[in-house]
């Protein structure tokens, strides 16, 4: 158990917590959210015994081993596999002292080490290891690899990976999203979700709290309110709090009803695109959404330019990649031909080092071609966001003057006005940039891109470092930008308020993808699987060779060929109950989700929905019994198949 109990905490001029409370037990997974600055991390300091509160108490389970997060990883050449395997301390212990063992020639204590390793799971640990990197993006052939060759966002990986290896019955993570893709992203999900202990996480990505949290600590007003359920639950019950506070009604009705006229204006031209129709669904709820952040600092639009073009840019032909100082080229993607259109809302997917970055800095110009052509419209004004620009920032300036410099004839109230917007009012316009934390600089950026009046938004994972109530911000604004807009993005609520259409890119190309972000999530899954059974089918086939005289080998190959042959209906029909299992699930998910609505248990005019939708919850979990014995069955035969052939040949 972990209790706060009238916990008062100040760092420098700050008073974070006053009298605070706070009780989480055993298996918890909660989710910490406030703004930036509340006192987040400093929690974790508390519970690290780093900080000691000024007042009142923090107590803790004895016993607990505790794993958190470094924010700063050092350069080393150790290989990354061995930096992950560091971790866990009691077996680096152990496996030390069987060393030592070993050299003194001391058998009784070698037979003594092998059970302590053995009871640490320790056989087991490299790959362990190995398979935590490569869920958060290495390749296998990165894991021998030293810590230095990476850069600090790939550093922070591994550091993550090292901290999901330790052996821990409390886990602290703060922002772990901040440097994974997509396809990361989803694993570590998946990961946490199964993670046994107690979990505490700080995060700005409302789709990852949802998916991995039961609770939800607030920080709100130096006091932390605890909240059952995850932070779509939280918003609710939020909201429904705010909403006794009649000073704030107007205001939230005022939010609601703007959300709601822009919801209208938008169904009237949708599309019946799948991803545009899950839009119109995201924008439904945003209503809701709105009235919970009524009171957040950050209001802000995105105005277009006054003029467009038609197209605004053509990428013709175009091969991307990099040219290093020999001349010699490394392609990423080719053939690439793509127009981009006034008003259209492109979300980009893709598997990790695919190309998307290599994508936006082409389509800016500042990354050449290095075939084919770019063409800009006329009228064509970019407005470009990636995590380096924050680098780029006049340290020694103001968020005033940064945009003085863009507008030297703007008032100043104009941009005191536009700057409180995001979050920069008062005296923090005239601010030090240098002074600035990470979110700070991600909003002045932001706010820098904006104020140029794009007609072509280029996004790059803006919403890094990004509180969530900024994010929230952005997303709102975002949402009713009237230019043409491309992300790359980790965050799934961003995608489903501001996209229309996605483009996959991956194996060297970029194509429409038909589908949503759930379809993504299966193709990507079958992907994986398609790859690992691939390299499978390769490794037995290289070993079956090398065991083969030359001779053998051109007939081996056309045995393999026949085998492959008759074992495809097989596969097929393994494959089709996978696909099918999945397409149920996916609609499982959903009625299972609307089953999660209050309303529908106490309003009495939706007692026929309820009992419906109830039947169809049980339709469903009866396919999804016969359909997994049917890949059980199918599974067994191709296995069965496979070890006759392979006993055969």
């Amino acid at each position: 158990m972990i209790a706060l109990r009238q916990v008062s905490l100040q760092r420098g001029t700050q008073r974070l917590f006053e009298e605070a409370d706070l009780t989480l037990h055993a298996g918890h997974k909660a989710g910490i959210v406030g703004p930036n600055g509340a006192g987040k991390s400093s929690l974790f300091g508390l519970l690290l015994g780093q900080l000691a509160p000024d007042a009142g108490q923090v107590e803790m389970s004895g016993g607990q081993r505790i794993a958190h997060m470094a924010q700063e990883v050092e350069a080393l050449e150790r290989p990354i596999v061995d930096y992950v395997l560091d971790g866990d301390h009691e077996l680096r212990r152990a496996e030390a002292a069987l060393a030592m063992a070993r050299e003194h020639d001391d058998a009784h204590r070698e037979a003594e080490l092998h059970g302590t390793i053995e009871a640490l799971d320790g056989y087991s640990a490299p790959a362990r290891a190995a398979q935590l990197l490569v869920g958060l993006g290495f390749a296998q052939a990165d894991l021998e690899r030293p810590l230095a060759d990476f850069s600090g966002g790939w550093r922070m990986r591994v550091n993550l990976a090292r901290t999901l290896f330790m052996p821990s019955d409390l886990l602290l993570l703060d922002e772990p999203t901040n440097h994974l893709d997509l396809d990361a992203l989803l694993w570590l999900e998946q990961w946490l979700v199964r993670y046994p202990g107690t979990l505490l996480l700080i995060s700005h990505d409302r789709d990852f709290l949802d998916a991995v949290c039961d609770h939800i600590v607030h920080f709100d007003r130096q006091r932390l309110a605890l909240y059952r359920g995850n932070y779509s639950t939280f918003e609710r019950t939020r909201a429904e709090k705010l909403a006794l506070q009649q000073a704030e009604a107007a205001r939230q009705q005022a939010r609601r009803e703007e959300i709601e006229r822009f919801v209208a204006r938008f169904r009237a031209k949708a599309t019946k695109a799948r991803q545009a129709q899950s839009r119109l669904k995201m924008l439904e709820r945003m209503g809701d959404i709105a009235v919970a952040h009524a009171d957040s600092p950050f209001h802000f639009s995105l105005p277009a330019a006054d003029k467009t073009s038609h197209p605004l840019l053509v990428l013709d032909e175009a091969r991307l990649g990099y040219r290093d100082a020999a001349g010699q080229e490394s392609v990423q993607l080719d053939k690439v031909r793509l127009t981009l259109l006034p008003g259209q809302r492109i979300g980009l997917l893709g598997p990790n080092g695919a190309g998307k970055s290599t994508l936006i800095k082409s389509l800016t110009g500042e990354l050449p071609l290095l075939a084919g052509k770019r063409v800009p419209g006329e009228h064509l004004a970019i407005g470009y966001f990636a995590q380096h620009q924050l680098e780029g920032l006049d340290l020694s300036s103001t968020p005033f003057m940064h945009v003085q410099r863009l507008s030297p004839k703007a008032s100043e109230q104009a941009i005191r006005n536009f700057l409180g917007g995001f979050g920069f009012q008062g005296d923090d316009a005239f601010a030090r940039v240098g002074s600035f934390s990470g979110g700070e600089k991600a909003r002045l950026a932001l706010a820098l891109v904006a104020w140029q009046k794009p007609n072509l938004l280029l996004l790059d994972e803006p919403t890094n470092h990004l509180d969530l109530e900024m994010r929230e911000a952005l997303t709102e604004a975002l949402a009713s930008f009237e230019g043409t807009v491309i992300i790359v993005s980790h965050d799934r609520h961003l995608l489903r308020a501001t996209v229309d259409e996605f483009w996959r890119v991956a194996d060297h190309r970029v194509e429409p993808f038909d589908g949503d972000l759930e379809d993504y999530r299966a193709w990507l899954k079958a992907r994986l699987e398609g790859e690992r059974r691939e390299a499978r089918n390769d490794k037995v086939e290289r070993q079956a060779e090398s065991a083969e005289p030359k001779e053998d080998r051109k007939a081996a190959r056309r045995a393999a060929a026949e085998l492959r042959e008759q074992l495809r209906p097989l596969k097929r029909e393994r494959d089709r109950t996978e696909k099918a299992m999945e397409k149920v699930l996916a609609e499982l998910a959903g009625v299972e989700e609307a089953l999660g609505e209050a309303e529908l248990y106490t309003d009495a005019s939706r007692k026929a929905e309820l009992t419906e939708t109830l039947a169809r919850q049980g339709e469903l979990k009866s396919r999804l019994d016969d359909l997994e014995a049917e890949w059980l069955a199918a599974e067994e035969a191709l296995e069965s198949a496979e070890r006759q052939a392979a006993s055969a040949g």
